[in-house]
C-alpha cells in the first residue's frame, strides 16, 4: 500500500482526532480551481483528499456532485487530464494523500494495468470505486497492489455480515462506510442506526473506518468521531465552491474544511 497513505492514517489515529476527508471533483469548476483548492484543503488540515473523476453516469452521486461532474466533462475533463492534474498537484508541492473516487467503466476503457501504473506515476495513492463489487475487483486489485496503491471498499448499512467480512478482508488503507442507503448529498442529521452499522464493520477489521454521505457540518464530524475514525465530506464542500465568487473558491473551501476539522475532534 502507499506509504504516504499509510503514514497519514497512522498519524490520524495517533492524534486521537477525527480525520476529515474532503471530496472535490477534478476540473470543477475549472482545472485551475482544482489546482488552487486542493492545496487550500491540505493547509486546512485534511487528512487525505478524495479527487472525484468525472463520469457521465455517477450512480452513487446526488444532484450536487452529478452537476459538478457534468460541468467538468463539458469543459473537456478526461481520465488522462485527471491523472495529469494529480501529477501537477504533486509538482506544486501537495503532499497529502490523493485518492481517486470514480467509476469502473472508464477504468476498463483505459485499461486496468495502465490506469494503475499511470496513476501511481502521477502520485495517486489509491481508489474508491462505488460500482466495483469486492468479489469482482480481483483483476483491478491485483493491478493496484502491483503499483503499491490502495483499493478502498465501500460498505453500506444494507451490507450483510458476509459482505462486510468480504469487504473488510480485501480492504487496503481504510474502509469507507456509507451512512445511508442512498446517494451522496447534504443531510440535516446522520442516521440513528450509524453506531450499530459501524460496530458491525469494526468487528471485522482493524483498519480505520471513514463515514461519508450526508456529512456537512462540524456537529456531524463530532458525531462520526464517536464511532469511526474519519468523516468524508463531498456535496457540502462542492456547494461551498459552487456558490463562491470565482476569485474566492479556494479560500472559502479551505475555510469550510478548517471549520469541520476544528480543535476538539
Amino acid at each position: 500500500m502507499s506509504e504516504r497513505l499509510d503514514q497519514a492514517l497512522q498519524k490520524m489515529r495517533e492524534s486521537n482526532k477525527t480525520g476529515v476527508f474532503p471530496y472535490v471533483t477534478l476540473g470543477f469548476p475549472t482545472v485551475e480551481d482544482t489546482m488552487a483548492i486542493v492545496p487550500a484543503l491540505e493547509k486546512a488540515g485534511a487528512t487525505l483528499i478524495e479527487l472525484g473523476v468525472p463520469y457521465s453516469d455517477p450512480l452513487a452521486e446526488g444532484p450536487t456532485i452529478q452537476s459538478a461532474s457534468y460541468t467538468a466533462l463539458e469543459a473537456g475533463m478526461t481520465m488522462h487530464k485527471c491523472i495529469e492534474t494529480a501529477r501537477q498537484l504533486r509538482e506544486a508541492g501537495v503532499t497529502v494523500p490523493l485518492v481517486f473516487m470514480g467509476y469502473y467503466n472508464p477504468v476498463l476503457n483505459y485499461g486496468i494495468e495502465a490506469y494503475a501504473k499511470d496513476c501511481a506515476a502521477a502520485g495517486v495513492d489509491g481508489f474508491i470505486i462505488p460500482d466495483l463489487p469486492v468479489d469482482e475487483a480481483g483483476p483491478f486489485h491485483d493491478a493496484c497492489r502491483a503499483e503499491g496503491l490502495a483499493l478502498i471498499p465501500m460498505l453500506a448499512p444494507t451490507s450483510t455480515d458476509e459482505r462486510i467480512a468480504l469487504g473488510a478482508a480485501s480492504a487496503d488503507g481504510f474502509v469507507y462506510c456509507v451512512s445511508v442507503a442512498g446517494v451522496t448529498g447534504v443531510r440535516s442529521e446522520l442516521p440513528a442506526t450509524l453506531p450499530d452499522f459501524i460496530a458491525r464493520v469494526r468487528s471485522r477489521t482493524s483498519l480505520p473506518v471513514a463515514v461519508g454521505f450526508g456529512v456537512s457540518e462540524r456537529e456531524h464530524v463530532v458525531s462520526v468521531g464517536r464511532v469511526a475514525d474519519a468523516a468524508a465530506v463531498g456535496s457540502a464542500l462542492i456547494n461551498v465552491i459552487d456558490s463562491a465568487p470565482a476569485g474566492e473558491r479556494a479560500e472559502r473551501a479551505g475555510a469550510f474544511i478548517a471549520s469541520l476539522v476544528g480543535n476538539g475532534a
